[in-house]
Order: C-alpha cells, then structure tokens, then sequence
C-alpha cells in the first residue's frame, strides 16, 4: 500500500480472545483512512494467488446494481490495471457473480456480491457460495442508524448458509467489517458486547471477533486542510471526519449534574435496577444506582418479562426518546457500569 494509507495486516494477523483466529474482523476509522480500498485488494490478491473465492455483503437486494464497479473501479485502476471486473446475476437475481478478467483472457468467476435482506431466500442458493472463503461487508454502521429488522439475526443466517457448505456442516468463513466511526450503539457492537466495554485500545478481542479501532493521521490532516471542510468545521460530521470520535456519541458523560431534578422512573436490566433523573434546567437524563423502588419499573431485558417481547414493545417510545438524549449527549451516568448497562439497552437492534 501507498505510504500513509491504512495497513490492515496485524489486523488479520490478530488472535481472538480465546487464542484462535477469529471468523470475525472489525475496522472502524476515521474517513478516507484507506481501509476499502486495503480489503478489497486484499481479497482480490488472495484470487489471484491461491484461487480463494470472495464474497461482497450489501444491505439491500438493490444495491447489487453495479457491484462490480462499487467494488473493483477504485482498487482496479490503482493495483490491477491489466484486469477489468464484470458481474452476472444469477440465483433468481439474488447473487451477482464477478468475473475477473485480464486483456484478452476468458473472465474468470473470481466470487460473488449478495445482500443481507435477501438472507432468507439465499438458503436454498447455499451450494453456490460453498467455495467462499471470506467475505466483506462495508459500511455496516449506517450513519442515519436504519438497520434491516432484527439484523443481527440475517447476518447470522447468511453466515450459515455460506459455512454450511463444501462438503461440511460448518466451515471457517471469515467476515470483514467495515465503516465509519458511527456510534457504539450499533447493532454489532451491542450483541458482542463492544459497546459496553468500549476502551482506547486500538484493538478490542473477544470470543471469535477483532476490532480495530484506528485513526489515520494522513486523512484527518487531508479532511482538516479541506476548503469545502473548513466552511462546516464546528459540524459533527466534519469532526467525525478528521477526529477520532464517534458521529451519534459523547464519550465525556460520567459525571454527577448539579442543580435541580425529578425522579422519570427505574430501568430494570438484568441485575440492574438504574434511577432515571431529569435535570430540566439543562436538559439532562442522569442514570444512578439509587433508584426509588415506588416509582414505574422499565423492563428492558427480556428475561426479566418471561421472553415476552411485547411487554417489552410498551415501552419502545420511551427507549427511543432516552437513546436521543444519549446521542445528543445529553446523559450521564454516576459510573462506568451504570453507563454499560444503559449502553446495552439503548443499542439499536
């Protein structure tokens, strides 16, 4: 790679918690640090070194359009010059396969694009991704923090489809994800519980996943010396450009607020029972231990209401506006565990 652009080989070098590779690798950075570009041509290397087949996750079925070019223009005309890349629905339409192709040569089938609303339907399509050996899904935090319904639970799916086959049951697939520093409330991020152990370590390693969390001088100094930036340079999404913080969140909310305020209610979590006071002269939500046990109870966890979820639904207008109070930032918690556990709550889903 070009000096000054983002390397993610210790990334895939990295061992899970456990000590095992991980089926799961994260990057998140600053915009324009690189990290597309280094994976698509690390997987497009990969092709063409040992023949490993790859795979392109989108969200959405339209999105398969074009999906040769989303993937391959830039990382073609920058290290591949000599290949041009094609695609071909197939499958019903729900499975675009990329043919790589150099000069004159016949286009090889190099791997295929698929969507994660389409997880369902790619079920009985399984036997035609068994050759995939890993697999991309870029932007997977959404900046307007719209995901499909119950995401997390396609994005499994899919997965097992693709792992299920070459002859075995489960087979090792890897997933790359990327994005943009969004917010830590992302979906992904709450199942594996990153965002209640948020730390400034560059890496972050649990069971069967790894994230990196890394900053690009080059492109925060590129994104700052901008003339279009500089005229939106105190707007969140310029920061978030050139800075290493998230769009949707406000890390500096452990602290107790002074003046006047009213007990909302109790949020009931797991093992957690957290008070809820409003601090309205300046529109704060304080979460504490001290709780006042007279007051509404909020389950949040669905053990705690016997895996009922619409007693759960009940109460979605309340999370939804509490989760705008944390990404306007206008929490704050008494202490860390008090903030993880609202953290889990307020995570979209």
């Amino acid at each position: 790679m070009s000096s000054g652009f983002y390397d993610g080989n210790k990334l895939l070098s990295l061992p899970d918690i456990n000590g095992n590779k991980p089926e799961i690798i994260v990057c998140c950075s600053n915009r324009s640090a690189g990290k597309t570009t280094f994976f698509n041509r690390y997987l497009v290397k990969r092709f063409l070194n040992t023949g490993e087949k790859f795979g392109v996750l989108f969200r959405y079925k339209n999105e398969l359009q074009d999906c040769a070019n989303k993937f391959f223009n830039d990382v073609g005309a920058m290290f591949f010059p000599e290949y041009t890349m094609t695609a071909r629905y197939i499958a019903s339409g729900y499975l675009c396969e990329l043919l790589l192709q150099k000069a004159d040569e016949t286009p090889v089938p190099c791997g295929y694009c698929f969507a994660l609303n389409s997880a369902d339907k790619l079920k009985k399509f399984s036997h035609l991704l068994s050759d995939v050996e890993q697999y991309v899904f870029d932007e997977f935090q959404t900046e307007t923090n719209r995901y499909l319904p119950n995401e997390i639970d396609k994005f499994v799916s899919l997965h097992t489809s693709i792992a299920r086959g070459g002859g075995k049951q489960s087979r090792f697939v890897r997933v790359i994800l990327l994005s943009n520093n969004i917010t830590l409330l992302n979906p992904y991020f709450v199942s594996w519980g990153i965002s209640a152990k948020m730390t400034k370590q560059k890496f972050t390693r649990g069971n069967g996943w790894v994230v990196e969390f890394n900053y690009n001088e080059n492109a925060a100094k590129a994104q700052k010396q901008s003339i279009f930036n500089q005229a939106f340079q105190s707007a969140a999404y310029s920061v978030t450009n050139s800075e290493t913080v998230y769009l949707n969140d406000n890390f500096d909310l452990i602290e107790t607020p002074s003046g006047k305020s009213s007990y909302i209610a109790t949020l009931k979590y797991d093992n957690y029972n957290i008070g809820l006071y409003e601090f309205a002269e300046s529109g704060i939500i304080y979460a504490s231990r001290s709780v006042n046990p007279s007051r509404l109870t909020i389950p949040c966890w669905l053990p705690d209401v016997g895996l009922n979820k619409l007693a759960l639904k009940k109460y979605d207008n309340v999370i939804r506006l509490l989760r705008e109070y944390f990404i306007s930032g206008c929490f704050r918690f008494s202490d860390l565990e008090v903030k993880s556990a609202v953290i889990n709550i307020l995570g979209y889903r």
